[in-house]
Order: C-alpha cells, then sequence, then structure tokens
C-alpha cells in the first residue's frame, strides 16, 4: 500500500470506535431509524451495513421496511410518526424512493433536530449560517479525512468539483467553517484543470470516472475522492469494477495523499451518520458533546 495513501476504512473504523466509546459515556442509549422503501439491491445492502454498524457502537436500531408500492402519504406518516417518537434521535430516509413518490416532500417531514443525514432545508440554513446543527455525512467525512492527513487546514485553497445540493456545496461550506479559502468548479467552469491545480485540497464529487488527470493536481495536493462510478471491465468476473472521479493511476505520484476508490470516502459517510445520531441524542437531551466526536 503506497504511504501516500489516506486510508478511508481505518479511519472510519477509529471514528465508530469513537462513537461507541462515546455511547458507554452517555446516561441514554440513541436510536437511530432508518425508512426503506422498496426492494432496491443497492439500497438493500447500504441500509444493513448502517444497522450492523449502528448496533455494533451500542446504539439501538428501528428498521421501517415498506413496500415498494407504499404510498407517498403513507411514508410521511412513518417519518411523522418517528419524528413524534421521544426514543428516536435520528432519522434516516433512504434514498432513491420509488419513482412515485416525491423525495423532496418526505425528507422536508423529518424534524430537523433528528435529520442525521443533513438533508433538510432548515439543516442547510444552519450550515449555510454557520450555527449548530446536523452536517451532511459526507462532506463532514471528507473534512475529516482532510484533517487526518494535514492537521490544521486554516489558510488551505481548497477546490471542490461539483456543485450538488448533497455534495458539492456542502462541502465547500464545511471546508469554510474550517477557515479554508474554497473555490467551487464545475463543468462550465472555464480552464477547469488550471483552476484545480491551485489546490492544496481537491476535491472531485461530479460523477464523471476518471476524469481528474495528472496535469490537473499541483504536486504534493491532498485530493480526496468522492466520486463512485462502476465502469466495464472484462477482467473482473463481474464485468465491471468501481472507479472514482480522478484516474487514480495517474494522480498517485503527483498527489501527497489520494483517497482510493472503494476504501476512501465510502467508509466515511456511515460513520459519520453514527456520530450525527449521538450528536442528535445529546443536543435534544441538553448534553455535552463527548470527547473525541468534535471535528
Amino acid at each position: 500500500m503506497s504511504g501516500n495513501l489516506i486510508d478511508g476504512k481505518q479511519v472510519a473504523a477509529r471514528l465508530r470506535n469513537d462513537v461507541a466509546v462515546a455511547v458507554k459515556s452517555l446516561a441514554v442509549t440513541p436510536t437511530l431509524a432508518v425508512v426503506l422503501v422498496g426492494d432496491d439491491p443497492a439500497s438493500h445492502v447500504y441500509v444493513r451495513n448502517k444497522i450492523k454498524f449502528t448496533r455494533e457502537t451500542g446504539m439501538n436500531s428501528v428498521e421501517q421496511r415498506l413496500p415498494a408500492d407504499t404510498s407517498e402519504d403513507a411514508v410521511v406518516e412513518t417519518v411523522r410518526a418517528l419524528n413524534a417518537d421521544p426514543d428516536v434521535d435520528g432519522i434516516l430516509v433512504q434514498l432513491p424512493l420509488p419513482d412515485h413518490i416525491n423525495s423532496n416532500r418526505v425528507i422536508a417531514e423529518i424534524d430537523p433536530d433528528k435529520d442525521v443525514d443533513g438533508l433538510t432545508e432548515v439543516s442547510a440554513g444552519r450550515l449555510l449560517l454557520g450555527k449548530s446543527g446536523l452536517r451532511p455525512c459526507t462532506p463532514t467525512g471528507c473534512v475529516i479525512l482532510a484533517k487526518e492527513t494535514l492537521g490544521d487546514l486554516t489558510g488551505k485553497h481548497c477546490v471542490v468539483i461539483g456543485r450538488s445540493i448533497l455534495v458539492g456545496k456542502p462541502t465547500a461550506l464545511l471546508f469554510l467553517e474550517q477557515n479554508c479559502t474554497v473555490t467551487i468548479a464545475h463543468s462550465r467552469t472555464e480552464n477547469l484543470s488550471i483552476v484545480c491545480r491551485g489546490a492544496d485540497i481537491l476535491i472531485p464529487a461530479v460523477g464523471r470516472p476518471n476524469m481528474v488527470k495528472a496535469d490537473w493536481i499541483k504536486a504534493g495536493a491532498c485530493v480526496i475522492d468522492v466520486g463512485i462510478n462502476r465502469i466495464e471491465d472484462a477482467s473482473r468476473k463481474s464485468g465491471t469494477r468501481l472507479v472514482g472521479d480522478v484516474d487514480f493511476a495517474e494522480a498517485e505520484p503527483v498527489a501527497g495523499a489520494i483517497t482510493p476508490v472503494p476504501g476512501g470516502v465510502g467508509p466515511m459517510t456511515i460513520a459519520c451518520l453514527l456520530r450525527n445520531t449521538v450528536l442528535a441524542a445529546c443536543a435534544r437531551r441538553g448534553l455535552a458533546v463527548p470527547d473525541g466526536l468534535a471535528i
């Protein structure tokens, strides 16, 4: 394994351990509720992993599995019931939802104080205004990996490629909170490769396989690849393999530190979800944030 590889699995395991220690220190056991609608195979695998790690850290897991033909109103009522349950600290609605359900309406129903995915408009507003609240998991994972690699991020130039509301925009805001100078780039950015080459921290999050080449990266930069793309690979039994938005083989010799795909940002997303559940439990009960969970 290369010495400049950022091992997301290792960092995530350490964060999960910090969560488990924090849970033991609390007078209550936090509870995460997951709402899963339909039979999407990837969603089922993802939810299964979330439930597994939730229980491994000593927290309670509540599952609401609903058939694919469940009405939008019924899903909304499920969320409202979880909002009203005093024992539930975090609510996660697994996306994507079936096509007949308006995801925006369902997400809007989640109590912001239980919004452990950080997806509601209130959560986004709190982030934009610099107010305390629950932050999106994948962007938070990016910050943790960057700090793990570089330490204090003050003054670093962070370039985020992508302006989505799920990753790009919140990632930029979270790095601003760390006193970085932040540039948000996207498909219409002029001289995109030159903009990226000015980054101390480069975060591609666009969903285009192997887009970022070696000459887009400043020598010694920290590269955190959020992209997860499945491409054809005849050498694999499955016929496909996962790659990021960065051409890893090209970029690794140039970067000072780089995340692999898979095994980089992905494991951090679930670990940060567990962290958010503890933070939500503490905030709802007026408890101090346990040691080890502050960023």
